[in-house]
Protein backbone atom coordinates (compact mmCIF):
# COMPACT_ATOMS: atom_id res chain seq x y z
CA UNK A 1 0.00 0.00 0.00
CA UNK A 2 1.36 3.43 -0.93
CA UNK A 3 2.50 5.36 2.11
CA UNK A 4 2.94 9.11 1.71
CA UNK A 5 3.03 10.69 5.16
CA UNK A 6 3.75 14.20 3.97
CA UNK A 7 1.49 16.56 2.04
CA UNK A 8 3.03 18.63 -0.75
CA UNK A 9 4.06 22.12 0.39
CA UNK A 10 1.82 23.80 -2.13
CA UNK A 11 -1.84 22.94 -2.25
CA UNK A 12 -2.50 24.79 -5.51
CA UNK A 13 -4.07 22.29 -7.94
CA UNK A 14 -1.75 21.29 -10.76
CA UNK A 15 -2.99 20.28 -14.19
CA UNK A 16 0.39 20.21 -15.92
CA UNK A 17 0.31 17.93 -18.92
CA UNK A 18 -3.47 17.54 -18.95
CA UNK A 19 -3.75 18.78 -22.54
CA UNK A 20 -1.27 16.16 -23.69
CA UNK A 21 -3.05 13.51 -21.70
CA UNK A 22 -6.39 14.48 -23.18
CA UNK A 23 -5.03 14.39 -26.71
CA UNK A 24 -3.60 10.95 -26.15
CA UNK A 25 -6.81 9.77 -24.57
CA UNK A 26 -8.96 11.01 -27.45
CA UNK A 27 -6.73 9.14 -29.86
CA UNK A 28 -6.96 5.95 -27.84
CA UNK A 29 -10.69 6.26 -27.47
CA UNK A 30 -11.71 6.60 -31.13
CA UNK A 31 -12.71 2.98 -31.51
CA UNK A 32 -14.39 2.69 -28.13
CA UNK A 33 -16.66 5.66 -28.91
CA UNK A 34 -18.34 3.59 -31.59
CA UNK A 35 -18.76 0.49 -29.47
CA UNK A 36 -22.03 -0.62 -27.97
CA UNK A 37 -22.62 -0.94 -24.21
CA UNK A 38 -22.16 -4.69 -24.53
CA UNK A 39 -18.83 -4.26 -26.29
CA UNK A 40 -17.46 -1.77 -23.74
CA UNK A 41 -18.55 -3.89 -20.80
CA UNK A 42 -15.69 -5.94 -19.36
CA UNK A 43 -15.14 -9.47 -20.58
CA UNK A 44 -16.36 -10.74 -17.22
CA UNK A 45 -19.65 -8.89 -17.67
CA UNK A 46 -18.91 -6.42 -14.88
CA UNK A 47 -19.62 -2.72 -15.13
CA UNK A 48 -16.38 -0.78 -15.58
CA UNK A 49 -16.52 2.25 -13.26
CA UNK A 50 -13.91 4.96 -12.75
CA UNK A 51 -14.01 6.73 -9.37
CA UNK A 52 -12.03 9.88 -8.65
CA UNK A 53 -10.87 9.18 -5.07
CA UNK A 54 -11.54 6.93 -2.08
CA UNK A 55 -14.96 8.17 -0.85
CA UNK A 56 -16.34 7.74 -4.37
CA UNK A 57 -14.67 4.35 -4.79
CA UNK A 58 -16.17 3.17 -1.52
CA UNK A 59 -19.70 4.07 -2.63
CA UNK A 60 -19.31 2.28 -5.96
CA UNK A 61 -17.94 -0.88 -4.35
CA UNK A 62 -20.67 -0.95 -1.71
CA UNK A 63 -23.47 -0.38 -4.22
CA UNK A 64 -22.11 -2.35 -7.17
CA UNK A 65 -20.75 -5.31 -5.23
CA UNK A 66 -19.62 -8.16 -7.46
CA UNK A 67 -21.16 -6.55 -10.53
CA UNK A 68 -18.67 -3.70 -10.88
CA UNK A 69 -14.98 -3.34 -11.57
CA UNK A 70 -13.74 -0.10 -10.00
CA UNK A 71 -10.69 1.86 -11.11
CA UNK A 72 -9.59 4.62 -8.73
CA UNK A 73 -7.76 7.65 -10.10
CA UNK A 74 -6.15 8.55 -6.75
CA UNK A 75 -3.76 6.08 -5.16
CA UNK A 76 -3.93 5.39 -1.40
CA UNK A 77 -1.94 8.04 0.45
CA UNK A 78 -1.81 10.36 -2.56
CA UNK A 79 -2.97 13.94 -2.00
CA UNK A 80 -6.21 14.03 -4.05
CA UNK A 81 -6.33 17.79 -4.55
CA UNK A 82 -2.99 17.85 -6.37
CA UNK A 83 -3.67 14.86 -8.60
CA UNK A 84 -2.15 14.87 -12.06
CA UNK A 85 -3.66 12.41 -14.53
CA UNK A 86 -1.65 10.15 -16.78
CA UNK A 87 -2.79 9.57 -20.39
CA UNK A 88 -4.04 6.06 -19.59
CA UNK A 89 -6.14 7.44 -16.73
CA UNK A 90 -7.75 10.02 -19.00
CA UNK A 91 -8.38 7.28 -21.58
CA UNK A 92 -10.09 5.17 -18.91
CA UNK A 93 -12.69 7.92 -18.42
CA UNK A 94 -13.78 7.77 -22.05
CA UNK A 95 -13.98 3.98 -22.07
CA UNK A 96 -15.73 3.60 -18.70
CA UNK A 97 -19.34 2.47 -18.42
CA UNK A 98 -19.78 4.97 -15.57
CA UNK A 99 -17.76 7.67 -13.81
CA UNK A 100 -18.21 8.83 -10.22
CA UNK A 101 -16.47 11.98 -9.00
CA UNK A 102 -16.89 15.13 -6.92
CA UNK A 103 -16.72 18.27 -9.02
CA UNK A 104 -14.63 21.04 -7.51
CA UNK A 105 -12.29 18.83 -5.51
CA UNK A 106 -9.82 17.79 -8.22
CA UNK A 107 -9.55 20.30 -11.09
CA UNK A 108 -7.54 17.90 -13.28
CA UNK A 109 -10.31 15.30 -12.99
CA UNK A 110 -13.02 17.89 -13.69
CA UNK A 111 -11.28 18.98 -16.90
CA UNK A 112 -10.59 15.43 -18.06
CA UNK A 113 -14.22 14.37 -17.58
CA UNK A 114 -15.43 17.46 -19.40
CA UNK A 115 -13.18 16.74 -22.38
CA UNK A 116 -13.69 12.98 -22.46
CA UNK A 117 -17.40 12.96 -23.17
CA UNK A 118 -17.85 10.24 -20.55
CA UNK A 119 -21.35 8.83 -20.29
CA UNK A 120 -23.27 7.88 -17.14
CA UNK A 121 -21.50 10.40 -14.92
CA UNK A 122 -22.37 10.83 -11.24
CA UNK A 123 -21.17 14.14 -9.78
CA UNK A 124 -21.43 13.88 -5.99
CA UNK A 125 -21.46 17.67 -5.69
CA UNK A 126 -24.80 17.74 -7.52
CA UNK A 127 -26.37 14.98 -5.40
CA UNK A 128 -26.54 16.91 -2.13
CA UNK A 129 -26.50 20.56 -1.08
CA UNK A 130 -23.03 22.06 -0.72
CA UNK A 131 -22.31 24.88 1.70
CA UNK A 132 -19.53 27.30 2.57
CA UNK A 133 -18.21 27.01 6.08
CA UNK A 134 -16.61 29.94 7.90
CA UNK A 135 -13.02 29.53 9.01
CA UNK A 136 -11.34 32.01 11.30
CA UNK A 137 -7.74 32.39 10.16
CA UNK A 138 -5.50 35.13 11.57
CA UNK A 139 -8.55 36.80 13.04
CA UNK A 140 -10.43 37.10 9.75
CA UNK A 141 -13.30 35.09 8.35
CA UNK A 142 -12.10 33.84 4.98
CA UNK A 143 -14.73 31.18 4.45
CA UNK A 144 -13.98 27.57 3.66
CA UNK A 145 -13.28 28.34 0.03
CA UNK A 146 -9.79 29.38 1.17
CA UNK A 147 -9.48 27.03 4.08
CA UNK A 148 -8.05 23.94 2.43
CA UNK A 149 -8.94 23.41 -1.17
CA UNK A 150 -8.36 26.81 -2.74
CA UNK A 151 -10.99 26.11 -5.39
CA UNK A 152 -11.60 29.75 -6.06
CA UNK A 153 -13.47 32.69 -4.67
CA UNK A 154 -16.81 31.71 -3.16
CA UNK A 155 -16.35 27.98 -3.75
CA UNK A 156 -18.29 25.61 -1.50
CA UNK A 157 -16.83 23.13 0.95
CA UNK A 158 -16.53 19.78 -0.89
CA UNK A 159 -16.02 17.51 2.17
CA UNK A 160 -19.57 16.13 2.14
CA UNK A 161 -18.55 12.51 2.79
CA UNK A 162 -17.64 13.38 6.39
CA UNK A 163 -21.35 13.95 7.11
CA UNK A 164 -23.07 10.53 7.07
CA UNK A 165 -26.41 12.12 6.14
CA UNK A 166 -25.04 13.89 3.08
CA UNK A 167 -22.98 10.85 2.14
CA UNK A 168 -26.18 8.79 2.14
CA UNK A 169 -27.79 11.31 -0.22
CA UNK A 170 -24.83 10.94 -2.56
CA UNK A 171 -25.15 7.14 -2.38
CA UNK A 172 -28.75 7.37 -3.60
CA UNK A 173 -27.66 9.38 -6.62
CA UNK A 174 -24.75 7.08 -7.46
CA UNK A 175 -27.16 4.15 -7.34
CA UNK A 176 -29.33 5.76 -10.02
CA UNK A 177 -26.36 6.31 -12.34
CA UNK A 178 -25.09 2.74 -11.94
CA UNK A 179 -28.61 1.41 -12.53
CA UNK A 180 -28.84 3.44 -15.72
CA UNK A 181 -25.51 2.02 -16.89
CA UNK A 182 -26.51 -1.56 -16.05
CA UNK A 183 -30.32 -1.79 -15.82
CA UNK A 184 -30.17 -5.58 -15.57
CA UNK A 185 -28.60 -5.16 -12.13
CA UNK A 186 -30.94 -2.41 -10.97
CA UNK A 187 -32.57 -4.46 -8.22
CA UNK A 188 -29.35 -5.62 -6.60
CA UNK A 189 -27.89 -2.12 -6.80
CA UNK A 190 -30.98 -0.82 -5.01
CA UNK A 191 -30.75 -3.53 -2.36
CA UNK A 192 -27.09 -2.74 -1.72
CA UNK A 193 -27.87 0.97 -1.58
CA UNK A 194 -30.59 0.42 1.00
CA UNK A 195 -28.14 -1.55 3.16
CA UNK A 196 -25.49 1.18 2.84
CA UNK A 197 -27.94 3.99 3.61
CA UNK A 198 -29.15 2.17 6.71
CA UNK A 199 -25.55 1.74 7.89
CA UNK A 200 -24.97 5.46 7.37
CA UNK A 201 -28.14 6.23 9.36
CA UNK A 202 -26.79 4.07 12.18
CA UNK A 203 -23.45 5.89 11.99
CA UNK A 204 -25.22 9.24 12.17
CA UNK A 205 -27.07 8.05 15.28
CA UNK A 206 -23.79 6.92 16.87
CA UNK A 207 -22.26 10.34 16.32
CA UNK A 208 -25.33 12.16 17.61
CA UNK A 209 -25.55 9.99 20.74
CA UNK A 210 -21.79 9.83 21.30
CA UNK A 211 -21.34 13.60 21.15
CA UNK A 212 -24.50 14.61 22.99
CA UNK A 213 -23.08 14.95 26.52
CA UNK A 214 -19.81 16.81 26.08
CA UNK A 215 -17.79 19.36 28.00
CA UNK A 216 -16.79 21.44 24.96
CA UNK A 217 -18.17 22.17 21.49
CA UNK A 218 -14.90 23.33 19.92
CA UNK A 219 -12.06 21.38 18.35
CA UNK A 220 -8.84 22.53 16.68
CA UNK A 221 -7.54 20.88 13.51
CA UNK A 222 -4.76 21.53 11.01
CA UNK A 223 -7.07 20.44 8.20
CA UNK A 224 -10.23 22.51 7.77
CA UNK A 225 -12.19 19.58 6.35
CA UNK A 226 -14.77 18.96 9.05
CA UNK A 227 -17.24 21.78 8.52
CA UNK A 228 -20.15 19.52 7.56
CA UNK A 229 -19.46 17.12 10.42
CA UNK A 230 -19.24 20.01 12.88
CA UNK A 231 -22.46 21.55 11.62
CA UNK A 232 -24.32 18.23 11.77
CA UNK A 233 -23.51 17.67 15.45
CA UNK A 234 -23.45 21.24 16.74
CA UNK A 235 -19.66 21.55 16.96
CA UNK A 236 -17.25 24.33 16.05
CA UNK A 237 -14.18 23.60 13.96
CA UNK A 238 -11.18 25.91 14.28
CA UNK A 239 -8.40 25.46 11.72
CA UNK A 240 -4.81 26.26 12.66
CA UNK A 241 -3.81 27.90 9.38
CA UNK A 242 -6.69 27.31 7.00
CA UNK A 243 -4.94 26.74 3.67
CA UNK A 244 -2.32 24.07 4.31
CA UNK A 245 -2.31 21.66 7.28
CA UNK A 246 1.50 21.87 7.34
CA UNK A 247 1.73 25.67 7.01
CA UNK A 248 3.15 27.68 9.88
CA UNK A 249 0.43 29.82 11.49
CA UNK A 250 1.06 33.48 12.23
CA UNK A 251 1.83 34.83 15.68
CA UNK A 252 -1.63 36.42 15.71
CA UNK A 253 -3.29 33.08 15.01
CA UNK A 254 -1.26 31.39 17.76
CA UNK A 255 -2.49 34.07 20.15
CA UNK A 256 -6.10 33.51 19.01
CA UNK A 257 -5.78 29.75 19.46
CA UNK A 258 -4.30 30.14 22.91
CA UNK A 259 -7.30 32.19 24.04
CA UNK A 260 -9.72 29.89 22.23
CA UNK A 261 -8.26 26.77 23.86
CA UNK A 262 -8.54 28.35 27.30
CA UNK A 263 -12.05 29.76 26.81
CA UNK A 264 -13.50 26.58 25.28
CA UNK A 265 -11.60 23.96 27.32
CA UNK A 266 -9.83 22.59 24.25
CA UNK A 267 -7.23 19.94 25.08
CA UNK A 268 -6.30 18.53 21.64
CA UNK A 269 -4.90 19.68 18.31
CA UNK A 270 -5.91 17.27 15.54
CA UNK A 271 -3.82 16.42 12.49
CA UNK A 272 -4.44 14.05 9.57
CA UNK A 273 -2.81 10.77 8.60
CA UNK A 274 -1.27 11.71 5.22
CA UNK A 275 0.29 14.99 6.38
CA UNK A 276 3.18 15.65 8.70
CA UNK A 277 2.13 16.16 12.34
CA UNK A 278 4.92 18.72 12.82
CA UNK A 279 2.69 21.80 12.79
CA UNK A 280 0.14 20.21 15.10
CA UNK A 281 2.85 19.13 17.53
CA UNK A 282 4.42 22.59 17.53
CA UNK A 283 1.07 24.27 18.19
CA UNK A 284 0.17 21.73 20.84
CA UNK A 285 3.51 22.27 22.54
CA UNK A 286 3.04 26.04 22.55
CA UNK A 287 -0.44 25.68 24.02
CA UNK A 288 0.37 22.76 26.34
CA UNK A 289 -2.15 20.55 24.54
CA UNK A 290 -1.98 16.98 23.23
CA UNK A 291 -2.28 15.83 19.61
CA UNK A 292 -4.44 13.18 17.98
CA UNK A 293 -5.60 12.08 14.51
CA UNK A 294 -8.84 13.24 12.93
CA UNK A 295 -8.91 11.58 9.54
CA UNK A 296 -10.49 13.46 6.58
CA UNK A 297 -10.88 10.09 4.87
CA UNK A 298 -9.51 11.12 1.51
CA UNK A 299 -7.85 7.72 1.29
CA UNK A 300 -7.01 4.59 3.29
CA UNK A 301 -3.35 3.96 4.09
CA UNK A 302 -1.30 1.82 6.47
CA UNK A 303 -1.56 4.70 8.93
CA UNK A 304 -5.36 4.87 8.84
CA UNK A 305 -7.12 3.89 12.04
CA UNK A 306 -9.41 1.48 10.24
CA UNK A 307 -9.70 -0.49 7.02
CA UNK A 308 -12.68 1.29 5.46
CA UNK A 309 -14.95 4.32 5.70
CA UNK A 310 -17.01 3.06 8.64
CA UNK A 311 -14.07 1.95 10.74
CA UNK A 312 -12.23 5.25 10.27
CA UNK A 313 -15.36 7.28 11.00
CA UNK A 314 -15.86 5.39 14.25
CA UNK A 315 -12.23 6.09 15.10
CA UNK A 316 -12.90 9.77 14.41
CA UNK A 317 -15.89 9.62 16.75
CA UNK A 318 -13.78 8.11 19.52
CA UNK A 319 -11.14 10.82 19.06
CA UNK A 320 -13.74 13.59 19.16
CA UNK A 321 -15.42 12.13 22.23
CA UNK A 322 -12.09 12.12 24.07
CA UNK A 323 -11.16 15.63 22.96
CA UNK A 324 -14.56 17.12 23.77
CA UNK A 325 -14.94 15.37 27.11
CA UNK A 326 -18.04 13.41 26.06
CA UNK A 327 -19.49 11.07 28.69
Amino acid sequence: MNDNPRRPASRSPRITGIAVALAAALGLGTLSACASDEQTRGEDGKLDVVASFYPMEFLVRQIGGDHVHVTGLTKPGQEPHDLELKPRQVASLEKADAVVYLKGLQPAVDEAIKQSGAKNVADAASLTRLESHGDEVDGHDHGDHESHDAHGEGAADPHIWLDPVKYAEVAQGVNKVLAKAAPDHREIFQKNTDILVNRLKDLNAKFADGLRNRASDTFITTHAAFGYLAERYGLTEEAVSGVDPEAEPSAARIKDLHKLAKDHHVNTVFFETIASPATAKTIAGDLDLRTDVLDPLEGITDHSKGHDYFEVMESNLAALRKALGAK
